[in-house]
């Protein structure tokens, strides 16, 4: 350490932040999940009561937050991430000069995050016959009359899963398509000596294994942006809670018990719980397209 105190000088900054905004926050949330606090009394250490009480009594949690989450996790998750992959591999088959637009017009909307939220799918599921879907499907004859989608239970979730996946084109889908223009073309050309006929195959022989750093990053920030979703839904219905927990996720659970009935022992358990699962579905990814050292 002594030796190579310059290099240690100028990690400190990012480990000191590293320390102070992940590591403390984590261990805190650990503890304070053996707790019960309410943020403004004292501490009381009430052991596994917290995880006991969300496996066997908690209701909302395990009949509508949990399967809410994992359906949502398994049609955005995947589904966000092909189309991800798949429009970047589209781009990049265009001309450079033309590339940049495109690249541009599929990354805007993660950009614009809960402006494009509020003002672009709010107006388009508007309840009133001037919404852009209600007025649409009106005019084509298909329904009678206007539906109310972001206060109906049996049409927030399809709504939440379209608005999501229409915002999964976010860093993920820039690395993508920048693992796309590092593959070297002459293994193209070595492929198509080697009997390689078609773009597929060369897809799965040497794109895909050509760019697995590429697809690790953007699996992983997949996984991290969907287990973490919960503002869509507050901010489509402009409720803290949806209309018959519809839309509710786990994290929408846990800003329930934080921050409106303030029992932060509690909420500090469900987080643990969901970093856990984050933790596990990131070593699938790393099995999927990690390296054997990084296993």
């Amino acid at each position: 350490m002594k030796r190579d105190m310059f290099c240690y000088l100028f990690l400190a900054p990012f480990l000191v932040c590293f320390m102070i905004f992940i590591v403390i926050p984590v261990v805190m949330a650990a503890t304070l999940g053996f707790t019960s606090y309410d943020g403004f009394g004292s501490l009381r250490f009430i052991g596994f009561n917290n995880y006991i009480t969300l496996f066997t009594q908690d209701i909302i949690f395990l009949t509508k937050a949990l399967p809410n989450t994992f359906l949502f996790a398994i049609i955005v998750g995947p589904g966000g991430y092909l189309l991800a992959f798949l429009f970047a591999w589209l781009i990049h088959q265009l001309p450079i000069k033309i590339r940049d637009y495109y690249t541009l017009a599929f990354y805007a909307p993660s950009m614009a995050g809960a402006v494009a939220l509020s003002v672009v799918w709010i107006a388009a599921f508007s309840g009133d016959r001037v919404g852009y879907v209600n007025n649409f499907l009106l005019d084509m004859g298909w329904i009678n009359g206007p539906i109310v989608w972001l206060q109906k239970p049996e049409y927030l979730m399809k709504v939440m899963i379209i608005v999501s996946l229409w915002m999964s084109f976010s860093v993920g889908f820039l690395a993508m398509l920048a693992g796309l223009q590092t593959v070297n073309r002459e293994l193209y050309e070595a492929g198509r000596i080697d009997g390689i006929s078609n773009r597929l195959q060369e897809m799965f022989y040497i794109t895909l294994p050509s760019m697995k750093p590429q697809m690790l990053f953007s699996a992983v920030m997949t996984i991290v942006t969907t287990l973490k979703a919960g503002s869509i839904a507050t901010q489509l219905t402009g409720l803290p809670v949806t209309p018959q927990y519809a839309g509710h996720l786990v994290v929408n659970h846990i800003d329930d018990y934080a921050f409106i009935r303030f029992e932060l022992g509690y909420a500090s358990a469900i987080s643990v719980m969901l970093l856990l699962v984050s933790y596990f579905a990131m070593r699938f990814s790393y099995r999927l397209f990690g390296s054997k050292e990084e296993l």
